[in-house]
């Protein structure tokens, strides 16, 4: 796809005077509307024996304010038809709602109201129901997960300890335990805030009217303090990093961890594109290698996080029966070596292209969507044509920009091998060797 392909998402930018940044996307195709508010908080803005608080905010922003009871905010959108959820993740926080069209000011009502009246709705019994609800989650998707800790330990050791990826998104479960309401107060009148905050109208609406009310609605809020940005430079890895983690699996699982570019510079979405190359499908380069020619893997995934700080990038591969975890690590070794020295195929390329420009679109294709991409490209970057950059990125990078990528940020003696062995198995001598069990705080 050419550059000059690229679809235009046409909005109305405008900023409230508490600071309120507001994008408007009118499409009059359905008669829905998405209401999609994202907070410039994630995990990164916690600090070292106090995480977990921005996901802890995700389940607490859902338990009513002075003006709605508890659990009322879902009845009030599934009474009408509509979907509202939210989500966390290392850099920011987001809620959004699709509604019928004529229920914008239902949607707007709402998340104005927890933005500016949660804290007196919000109690010592509701904040013990959600510490032990998150508790529970942690226990189930973490703890008690097969393979669960794996990237907790990847994370602790590719990232320093007063590093904001150092630890989960989800937190610590002595920090969950520990948050006080003093504590979560004091992070939600920080962070929770119109001057931290994007909203963006994705739907049907004339944008003159839709302004009138986001104003009317959001407009009466104070703005809060200035939050000002987390900077933060880890020094270098010094050599490979290795953790053994015995669990209770059948399989062995090899994780390979390397610190990528910001999310949004050029390299990384070289990054992400090779990520794609290496594992997208059964006819990548990793499922090629690993499991149809060898036949050492049950299975391959590599991704790259999109994350504001620095970027995360990882390969993971379940070992099959009778495969060594140590020969696993060998295999990826040489197709990791083989992107360094050889340029990636055409084929192989168009083919992981093609994939990510078919994810892009089909995103582009929903409203609520078109409504994240707007409010991430205005939260990440203060722009929002940056909707769809990627896709001009992507149309653009070559073989070479791929390798130069892998050369430049898939070092071995910059890296981490988490291994995961079946917890009988323990350290045997044909493991790698193991410098701790996990690195936890």
């Amino acid at each position: 796809m050419s550059p000059e392909a690229q679809p235009a998402l046409a909005f109305e930018r405008h900023t409230l005077d508490n600071g309120l940044r507001v994008v408007l996307h009118r499409d009059e195709s359905l008669p829905l509307i998405t209401v999609n508010l994202w907070y410039h908080v994630g995990s990164k803005n916690e600090r070292p024996g106090r995480t977990g608080f921005a996901h802890l905010f995700e389940h607490v922003l859902f338990q009513g304010s002075e003006n709605v009871e508890a659990q009322e905010h879902f009845r009030y959108i599934q009474q009408v038809g509509g979907v509202t959820n939210g989500s966390t993740w290392y850099d920011r926080t987001n809620y959004f709602e699709t509604l019928p069209a004529h229920h914008l000011d239902l949607g707007l009502w709402l998340e104005s109201d927890r933005m500016g009246f949660l804290l007196p709705g919000v109690t010592q019994e509701k904040l013990d129901t959600q510490r032990e609800v998150v508790m529970n989650e942690r226990r189930q998707r973490i703890d008690n997960q097969p393979y669960g800790l794996a990237f907790e330990r990847l994370h602790e050791a590719l990232y320093p300890a007063d590093h904001p990826y150092h630890w989960p998104v989800i937190g610590y479960m002595e920090d969950i335990a520990a948050a006080s309401l003093d504590d979560v107060t004091e992070f939600f009148r920080r962070f929770y805030t119109p001057n931290n905050a994007v909203l963006t109208l994705a739907g049907s609406f004339d944008p003159d009217d839709a302004l009138r009310r986001v104003e009317h609605f959001f407009g009466p809020i104070p703005r809060g303090p200035v939050v000002e940005p987390v900077v933060a430079e880890p020094p270098p890895l010094e050599g490979e990093q290795r953790v053994l983690l015995p669990d209770d699996v059948k399989l062995s699982r090899v994780y390979l961890g390397y610190r990528g570019p910001r999310f949004g510079e050029p390299d990384w979405y070289a990054g992400d594109l090779l990520a794609n190359a290496l594992s997208a499908g059964k006819s990548s380069l990793l499922y090629r290698e690993l499991i149809y020619r060898r036949q050492v893997a049950q299975d391959q995934v590599t991704y790259l996080f999109p994350t504001e700080l620095c970027s995360t990038f990882y390969l993971a591969s379940t070992a099959s029966p009778e495969t060594d975890p140590a020969e696993l690590t060998d295999c990826l070794d040489e197709v990791l070596d083989r992107c360094c020295d050889e340029l990636v195929a055409e084929e192989d390329l168009a083919r992981a292209r093609n994939t990510l420009l078919h994810d892009y679109h089909s995103e582009l294709q929903k409203l609520d969507g078109r409504a994240d991409l707007l409010s991430q490209s205005t939260t990440l970057f203060d722009d929002p044509l940056r909707a769809t950059a990627p896709l001009e990125h992507y149309a653009r990078l070559t073989p070479e920009d791929l390798q130069r990528f892998a050369r430049r940020y898939l070092r071995r003696d910059r890296r981490v091998v988490v291994t995961v062995v079946p917890r009988e198995q323990g350290a045997k001598p044909s493991q790698p060797a193991a410098t701790a069990e996990g690195t936890g705080p």
